[in-house]
Formats: C-alpha cells, sequence, structure tokens
C-alpha cells in the first residue's frame, strides 16, 4: 500500500488553488492549501512537505522566494512553479534554482496527474537530490534571455537543470540560433560562474594557429614564438570554455583534444610537460554532428565524449512568437536613450510571417536597420528588402504565396469591416440612427462620427454605401 504523501498548493487565486488540490488529493496526496507566501512559510515547521505546487506570481512574495525559502529549510520537497506569464529566463531559473518543474498555465487535470505519477516515483524510488537557491530579496533574472514560446521555455529548462553539473554539454542549432548565449548562461548559473568564460571560434582560427591559440606555446616552439604564451584553455581553468564550430577542427586537432578531455591536461607547442586545467567543456555545430561522423569528418570517440548532454537549440521559425518580444528588444538597444521605438501592426506582422533563414541574428540585424530608417515607428518600408519581398513559409516549409493584393482581399482592414457593418446596420433601419446606435450599442454622438469617419450615404430606397452625398435620417 502506497503511503500518502503530504502536499502543499500555494496560489493566490481560489479557483486554481481549488482545482489543484482536488486533483492532487484525487491521485492519493495529503494536501494543504495555502493562499499567500507567508501563509505557507507559517506552515513549514509544521509538516515535512513532499511536493509543493506554488503560483509565481503571488500578492505578498513570488514564488521563487518560495522555492528558495523551502530549498534552504526543507531541500527534500520537490517544488514545481506555476506561472500563466511564462518566460524561458522564469524557466532557466526555477529549474536552475532547484524548481522541479515549471508549469505553463492553463493547464489540465491530465497534466497534473502526469507530473503527479512522476513526482510520486521520484520521490519513492531515488535518493533526493539536494539543490538550493543561492538569492536573497524579491525574485528579478540577472540573465537577459528574451522568449515566452514553448519550444524555448522547455530548451532553458534542460539547461537550468544541467547547469550546475560539470559534465560536458553539445549544443547544435541552425546559425543564429543563440548557441554561444545558452553556453553563457549554462556558465552563468554553474559553480564555476565566478571564473573565466572563454568562447573559442573553432571555424575562424587556421588549422595550424587553432592548437597553440587553445593550449598556448613555449618560447621557440615555431618561427615568432618569442616567449612562452598561456592558452585559452589555462585561461578558462576553474571556468568554462565554449567551443564553437567543433565541427569545423581537423582530425589531427580532434585527437588532441581527445586527450586533453580524458585526462584534464594540456601541453602547451613546443614542450614537453603537461599541466592539469580545470574547465568545463561546451562544444556547439550548426551542422548534423552524427553525419560528420558517419562521413568520417568527426571522431565517433570525440563525439561521444563532448555528448554527454546534447540540447537542441529551434530555429526561429518553430518559436514565432518569442519575434515580437525580440523585436522589440533589438530596436530598444539601437536608441536606449531616446524614446521607445514601436512597432506598427503590419510590420510585425510580417516580421512573424517571415521565415528567417539566418534565425536570431538575421532578425537582430533587420530590427537595427529598420529602428536606424524610421521615424520612431517601424513601419514595413522600412525594414530590408529581403523580409518584404521573401514570400513566408509555412512550418511544414511549403511556401505562402501571398501577395500583398491577395493579403489585402483576404483579410481587409478593420477600418473597412467597421463601415461596411455600421452601412449595413443603417439599412436595416432605414436610416434611423436612434435605432442603429441602440443595434452597434453606441451613442448618437459615436454613430454620427462612425458615419462621418466612413463617408456612410444612405438613401430612403434601403440603399446604403459611400460614394454620394445623400444622408441618413435622424
Amino acid at each position: 500500500m502506497e503511503r500518502i504523501l503530504p502536499a502543499l498548493v500555494i496560489d493566490d487565486e481560489q479557483s486554481v488553488r481549488d482545482f489543484v488540490c482536488t486533483v492532487l488529493a484525487a491521485d492519493g496526496w495529503a494536501v494543504r492549501p495555502a493562499a499567500s507566501a507567508e501563509e505557507a512559510f507559517e506552515m513549514l515547521d509544521h509538516e515535512k512537505w513532499a511536493i509543493v505546487f506554488s503560483d509565481v506570481m503571488l500578492g505578498d512574495a513570488d514564488g521563487y522566494a518560495v522555492l528558495r525559502k523551502f530549498k534552504e529549510e526543507q531541500p527534500d520537497a520537490k517544488v514545481v512553479l506555476m506561472t500563466g506569464h511564462g518566460n524561458a529566463a522564469g524557466a532557466l531559473d526555477a529549474t536552475a534554482f532547484g524548481a522541479y518543474d515549471y508549469l505553463l498555465k492553463p493547464f489540465g487535470a491530465e497534466d497534473l496527474q502526469s507530473l503527479s505519477a512522476a513526482l510520486r516515483e521520484q520521490i519513492t524510488s531515488k535518493p533526493p537530490r539536494l539543490s538550493a537557491g543561492q538569492r536573497g530579496g524579491s525574485y528579478e533574472s540577472d540573465i537577459d534571455l528574451v522568449g515566452r514560446s514553448h519550444a524555448f521555455i522547455e530548451v532553458m529548462k534542460q539547461v537550468g537543470r544541467v547547469a550546475s553539473t560539470s559534465l560536458p554539454v553539445l549544443l547544435t542549432g541552425e546559425s543564429g540560433t543563440g548557441k554561444e548565449l545558452v553556453a553563457s548562461t549554462l556558465h552563468r548559473r554553474s559553480g564555476r560562474a565566478d571564473k573565466t568564460f572563454v568562447a573559442v571560434n573553432c571555424g575562424a582560427i587556421p588549422a595550424e594557429l587553432i592548437e597553440s591559440e587553445l593550449f598556448g606555446h613555449v618560447r621557440g616552439a615555431f618561427t615568432g614564438a618569442d616567449r612562452d604564451r598561456r592558452g585559452l584553455w589555462e585561461e578558462a581553468d576553474g571556468g568554462t570554455v565554449f567551443l564553437d564550430e567543433i565541427t569545423e577542427t581537423t582530425p589531427a586537432f580532434q585527437v588532441k583534444l581527445l586527450r586533453v578531455l580524458q585526462q584534464g591536461e594540456i601541453r602547451r607547442v613546443g614542450s614537453n610537460q603537461t599541466m592539469k586545467v580545470s574547465a568545463r567543456v561546451i562544444a556547439a555545430s550548426n551542422r548534423d554532428v552524427e553525419q560528420e561522423v558517419e562521413a568520417g569528418r568527426f571522431r565517433n570517440d570525440l563525439f561521444y565524449r563532448l555528448n554527454a548532454v546534447s540540447i537542441k537549440l529551434p530555429p526561429l521559425r518553430e518559436r514565432r512568437e518569442d519575434i515580437p518580444p525580440l523585436a522589440q528588444s533589438f530596436a530598444g538597444r539601437v536608441f536606449s536613450l531616446s524614446p521607445k521605438v514601436q512597432f506598427a501592426a503590419e510590420a510585425l506582422d510580417l516580421l512573424q510571417r517571415y521565415d528567417w533563414p539566418g534565425n536570431i541574428r538575421e532578425l537582430e540585424n533587420a530590427v537595427v536597420h529598420a529602428a536606424a530608417m524610421c521615424d520612431g515607428v517601424i513601419r514595413t518600408k522600412d525594414l530590408p528588402e529581403r523580409v518584404r519581398n521573401r514570400p513566408a513559409q509555412s512550418d511544414n516549409g511549403r511556401k505562402i504565396d501571398q501577395p500583398a493584393e491577395a493579403a489585402k482581399a483576404e483579410w481587409p482592414p478593420l477600418s473597412d469591416i467597421e463601415g461596411r457593418y455600421v452601412a449595413r446596420v443603417l439599412a436595416h433601419t432605414a436610416g434611423n440612427k436612434q435605432a442603429a446606435a441602440r443595434l452597434l450599442e453606441v451613442d448618437r454622438k459615436t454613430l454620427d462620427r462612425m458615419i462621418k469617419r466612413h463617408e456612410i450615404e444612405f438613401d430612403r430606397r434601403g440603399k446604403s454605401g459611400s460614394g454620394n452625398h445623400s444622408k441618413p435620417t435622424a
């Protein structure tokens, strides 16, 4: 017989609190509700909680304060943060600071039941994992991550879970998807955050120089080596080395890199002595690394050494809802001292429909270009020609052929629809504006303004439209 485990549900919205409590109770948990963080903190001394479900936005303290408090005083408790305003930075910090999961609202009973089963299995069959939050005060992430799409939030939850380890991580994804930003985030949420983060673009360093750049050299090792020189790997001792475009390296260098990873020591070029260096390795590639291995261009043993944890970053076309906040963020950086640059609705719509083969890097380039050209509001004409003219593609890669004229016919402006509708109502009421106003649920003055704005004409024969000067009746 399974033992009944105590569960605490914290949410200042009663309907959500009651729903979560009901589902968990039906699933065999002994559930207690709390309407605030303060009430939950008072219950800390009276019970050893197995699981805690806490809303992020609470009236007194936020869910991250709840997470920190429970991880300090009851580190074995599994904390799930719930939010209706999820974003990538929140997901990262939740998991990095010890949350079991970051649950996006709205969620259903099946979501809670699935999570409940996973929590029960971990509590009853696995030893507790200790993880404590590290910051006090009200929560505000210090990492500049912009994104709220489900795809990106799921990636950042993975990042948060592996950040505190020293395992090598392999980041894959198309060019421009933000692999260096994610690598830097992994470092900043690790125990090595106070040490150096060194980023190396392996594709930009000539093959004959990369060994010297990474591992250093001694005086006289080659022509021009007039003194001993530390390599970038030594600079990262105790910290993190980010090897971008790792698949661009030669097989000869890959052999030496494999030895460094296996032995944890380096040898400067021209030296017979080795030295121990402790650096976490994060590698990245915009290619399919397994295909590179199959083609014989990348060592199989090095791939498995680097691939302890693999994280694939989604392309921007798979996270289109992140485009508006990303675009606004890039525009804000261009004129940080001026009034905030705004986007016209049609410009934002075009940005979201464009396929972005260059991903976030291309979006930033387009927005910076537009912000420099605009008068404070970015409009379609301010966007680069490639964005204005290139047809969008659906998520399955099929081109969407939608010329401007066809799009306008299919999606007329809201003002056109309003004008047509008001004219039809006036025709229905035979020009009686008082009756029309009642049907439209507006007052007479508003109706008069609408008639004037849309230049609506009407005659006694029950026809309405625009283009002549006959007026509706009073």
